[in-house]
């Protein structure tokens, strides 16, 4: 995956309409959660249907950011997709956007028994850390899962959004939260999708109208841990 570059004429709608190009000047950290989305077996791991390989490259940067949130007082989050209750309320995905075989398939991989359904193994969550299942691709739409009342009980402002696919389950993720009055920061290079193209799109979309892009380096680089701000 080439790094992502922000298109000058986009960096100029984005000035334009909100004053500056970032709107997170520093990201308190004791009200912010990383939220890693569907960085699972079935869509990570080499061999599994839905494999995006790019998705294990990204690995260590999402490491990084936990470790980084989680030192400085923040809140993190691993959302897994499972297939239970995915027929009773997702019905019309299964019955008439995938192939029976597909359907069958993906049903099967993300059964919470199954080796597609856990983590890939690189990862490196920690038990206190919140572990939150989704239905849809959007962890934040109704019927999905129980992570925005999860959150709000944290008095959680600011998401980090990393995982697989940029342009679906992390983009429908994201958006859902801003639109739920969450500020919100995709991770671009904590992001990964099938290709290059794909990811830069989602990015530029996300940056357009909901919220910020940016690396692992400058959202690091941004967190002010929770002793600091009670200190000031």
């Amino acid at each position: 995956m080439h790094p992502y570059a922000i298109p000058a004429a986009l960096k100029e709608r984005v000035v334009r309409r909100q004053g500056k190009l970032i709107s997170h000047d520093a990201i308190d950290a004791a009200r912010t959660a990383l939220v890693v989305v569907d960085m699972q077996n079935y869509f990570v791991a080499e061999g599994f249907p839905l494999e995006v390989p790019v998705a294990r490259d990204i690995v260590p940067n999402i490491n990084r950011l936990a470790r980084a949130l989680r030192a400085a007082g923040g809140a993190v989050v691993w959302v897994q997709t499972t297939s239970a209750g995915a027929l009773d309320f997702w019905a019309n995905l299964h019955r008439h956007m995938l192939t029976p075989e597909w359907s069958q398939t993906r049903l099967a991989h993300l059964a919470e028994s199954a080796e597609g359904f856990k983590l890939y193994p690189r990862l490196e969550p920690l038990p206190s850390d919140l572990r939150v299942k989704k239905i849809k691709y959007s962890a934040f739409i109704p019927g999905s899962s129980d992570i925005d009342a999860r959150l709000r009980s944290r008095g959680i402002e600011s998401l980090l959004i990393t995982g697989t696919l940029t342009n679906v389950c992390c983009e429908s993720t994201a958006r859902d939260a801003m639109m739920l009055d969450y500020r919100v920061v995709m991770v671009a290079d904590g992001n990964a999708s099938l290709t290059d193209e794909e990811h830069a799109a989602s990015l530029n979309n996300f940056l357009g109208f909901f919220g910020d892009v940016l690396t692992t380096d400058e959202v690091v680089a941004r967190l002010v841990p929770a002793k600091a701000l009670r200190s000031a």
